[in-house]
């Protein structure tokens, strides 16, 4: 069973914390900051663990905050050029790095926002060893301008983790972070920050911008599609692929314009059987069917097959959940088989009611038929 992701902060983690602020400042109280940073730590969540330290860090860290910072700064672990995912261990011998940052940027966020310059360029000496993007989000709440000038001029800073912040640190709806309901409202100042990192040479910040186009996508769709079709102008493999990735929620609902972005156009086909296993199925079974799908075009044509799942709610009523399946080029006049497997089983993100679903066939968004099957849960 894999380990609690609460777990990232621990016990082992605060002391090494409290060790690297002890030796940057000798009269900082390691211990007594070790003590509360620790207390209860068992049954708090990842968040709440991260609160509590941040909490040690304000009582313990010297009140003047430049001082402060010089502290968090220079107990930070040296600048290496590993990915994301190979600084999530904590501290090293050499300093702090990894999730220990997560509440020292958390504390910048607090005690900061009076000193913008000195607090972004704390956040950047951060984000090299983990990352500030939940952090920044309240200097561009609160100093937009000021920080989404500092922003701009990161773009093209040489540590990848700096520019990767450019764009993660203002997703509109950046999962965990605050919302930046200014961006949900306009998202041009967003997008003019993507526009310089498109090309970027790091697969690593690309596939931020595309999250970050994506986020816009759920507010703006007509606007993120228009900047897919824009980008998609001699677009080269990276690019397409952001593009692609950018376009996945827009794709799913079937809007026209992000599909022809993509290249994917009005499909040209014919639904020419559509078999379900059963009528009926009971919670923990799999619901399996089968399509046959004829090209009506004289070309071939670019596909995306994608299926509809309509849960019924608690109301009665029913809301579609869209899976994607396959995507194909389609010869003129020639015939496709498919086959599905869609296991019913209990998920922490949906409660199932029993009563009538039903299955829908799309291809590049457009549906094609729909079948219904009964779901029982008792």
């Amino acid at each position: 069973m894999p380990e609690p992701f609460k777990n990232l902060f621990n016990a082992h983690v605060i002391d090494a914390m409290a060790e690297h602020l002890g030796r940057v400042h000798p009269p900082f109280d390691a211990g007594g900051f070790a003590t509360e940073a620790q207390r209860g730590l068992e049954n708090l969540e990842l968040k709440a663990r991260a609160a509590q330290i941040t909490d040690a860090l304000e009582r313990y860290l010297p009140d003047d905050f430049p001082q402060a910072v010089a502290v968090l700064t220079g107990s930070l672990d040296p600048v290496t050029d590993a990915p994301l995912d190979a600084l999530q261990s904590g501290a090293t011998n050499r300093g702090i790095r990894g999730w220990a940052v997560m509440p020292m940027a958390d504390y910048v966020a607090r005690r900061g926002l009076g000193d913008v310059p000195l607090s972004l360029d704390a956040l950047k000496a951060m984000t090299m060893r983990f990352s500030s993007e939940f952090a920044i989000r309240p200097f561009l709440i609160h100093h937009p301008q000021n920080t989404l000038r500092k922003l701009a001029a990161w773009r093209t800073d040489e540590n990848e983790h700096v520019r990767r912040l450019v764009s993660e640190g203002s997703r509109p709806r950046l999962p965990w972070g605050i919302q930046l309901k200014a961006f949900i409202r306009d998202p041009a100042p967003v997008l003019d920050l993507l526009e310089g990192l498109k090309d970027d040479s790091s697969e690593y910040v690309r596939r931020s911008v595309a999250n970050n186009l994506n986020d816009i996508s759920k507010d703006h769709p007509d606007v993120a599609a228009a900047t897919a079709q824009s980008w998609m102008k001699d677009a080269d493999q990276n690019r397409e692929r952001l593009v692609r990735h950018a376009m996945r929620t827009l794709i799913k609902a079937g809007h026209a314009d992000a599909l022809k972005a993509l290249g994917y156009g009005k499909p040209k086909v014919r639904l020419e059987s559509f078999e379900l296993s059963s009528a009926e199925i009971a919670m923990g079974e799999t619901l399996a069917f089968d399509v046959e799908i004829t090209s009506a075009a004289k070309s071939t044509q670019p596909l995306i097959l994608d299926y509809a799942i309509h849960h019924v709610r608690a109301n009665g009523k029913t809301s579609p959940k869209v899976f994607k399946w396959k995507t194909l080029e389609l010869v003129g006049g020639k015939t496709f088989n498919a086959s599905k497997r869609h296991a019913i089983k209990p998920v922490t993100t949906r409660r199932y009611y029993a009563g009538t679903h039903s299955v829908e066939i799309l291809v590049n968004g457009q549906s094609l038929g729909r079948k219904d099957f009964n779901l029982k849960t008792d």
